[in-house]
């Protein structure tokens, strides 16, 4: 049974990942960036500085005192650390007074070829942003990169324009797997339509796309109403001059949608080329036994007579009345052959 999780005041974590806890912390401004690292939410105030852009990344949520203390420094409700804890949680955007709360999904493959999602919680307030992550990931490697380059001078910029870069590669991160999946999809059909293919894909390999497609679903299509929540023009922590940004989020999000419903199309056309094709083997194995049958039934006619146990039957007292039979039961047989052959059912 599900607890009701405002009964309780515990803070626990439903994943499966087992990474520990830690904090990356990285503080930048327009002429500097500084990284740490630290096991423990103890030291953090030591490490944020005053006049930067703090940005935490929190990797694993096994602890989740750690968790609550890095939420309680920024001022982040129970609830929402509840929700960070959540790794069923499903996605959402939340405006509050002081921050922004953006549950997502990051996408990965495993070696089956399925799909595995990552919680992804975001808090976004005035002069801070933390990400969580419940593995040690790569993500970030490249908007850490760019900050030190200050490319586009991301450094001058407010924390909302961090978070509309790390929605843009959550974005992208979408849009390259159903790219994939889109991909994967046309070769599949390529080998149903095709000639010169000698196996055709089975049941369970479509199972296996369309079982992608709805977790991919599940991760994006929540986002199609929730993104509108950073549009308000009320919303005192998007500043105007970055709203483009957002609107960038939104476009590639639009794409994403529009290739995950083509990939939902191409699913539901290769289930119906499965029952066809299936039901093209069976047509096509009945009338082989048709044909087989066809050519039997006048050969077990005369069988059946030449059989039968009367005295007087004046074929029986032929000499050649052995050959004749084997020769008309071969010659009606090839005869309704070539017949099916020029009429061309066989």
């Amino acid at each position: 049974m599900t607890k009701n999780n405002l009964l309780s005041e515990q803070l626990n974590y439903n994943g499966a990942s087992r990474t520990p806890t830690h904090l990356h912390v990285c503080s930048y401004n327009a002429t500097s960036v500084e990284r740490h690292k630290t096991e423990t939410a103890d030291g953090l105030d030591l490490l944020l500085k005053k006049e930067c852009i703090n940005w935490i990344q929190v990797h694993g949520l096994q602890n989740a005192g750690t968790i609550r203390q890095v939420c309680e420094r920024f001022n982040v409700d129970f609830l929402t650390t509840q929700d960070i804890l959540n790794a069923n949680h499903l996605t959402k955007i939340e405006e509050h007074d002081n921050y922004n709360v953006i549950i997502l999904k990051l996408l990965s493959r495993n070696q089956d070829g399925e799909y595995l999602p990552q919680h992804l919680g975001i808090v976004q307030g005035d002069n801070f942003l933390i990400t969580f992550t419940e593995q040690e990931t790569d993500f970030f490697n490249e908007i850490l990169s760019a900050l030190d380059k200050n490319v586009l001078k991301i450094r001058n910029r407010q924390s909302d324009y961090l978070l509309s870069v790390i929605l843009n590669s959550v974005m992208a991160n979408f849009m390259s797997v159903l790219s994939a999946m889109e991909d994967e999809l046309d070769d599949l059909e390529e080998r149903f339509l095709s000639s010169d293919s000698y196996e055709d894909p089975g049941i369970d390999e479509i199972q296996t796309y369309r079982r992608n497609y709805r977790l991919i679903k599940k991760c994006i299509l929540p986002l199609k109403e929730q993104i509108n929540k950073l549009f308000h023009t009320e919303n005192q922590l998007l500043h105007k001059v970055n709203r483009p940004f957002f609107n960038d989020v939104n476009d590639h999000l639009q794409f994403a949608l529009q290739t995950l419903e083509g990939c939902r199309d191409m699913v539901g056309a290769l289930i119906d080329l499965y029952i066809s094709s299936n039901d093209q083997r069976m047509n096509s194995i009945m009338k082989q036994l048709t044909v087989v049958s066809t050519i039997f039934i006048p050969l077990t006619f005369l069988a059946g007579i030449w059989g039968m146990n009367f005295h007087f039957m004046p074929e029986l007292d032929w000499k050649y009345g052995y050959v004749y039979a084997w020769a008309l039961m071969i010659v009606l047989a090839v005869g309704i052959y070539y017949y099916f052959k020029h009429k061309k059912w066989y």
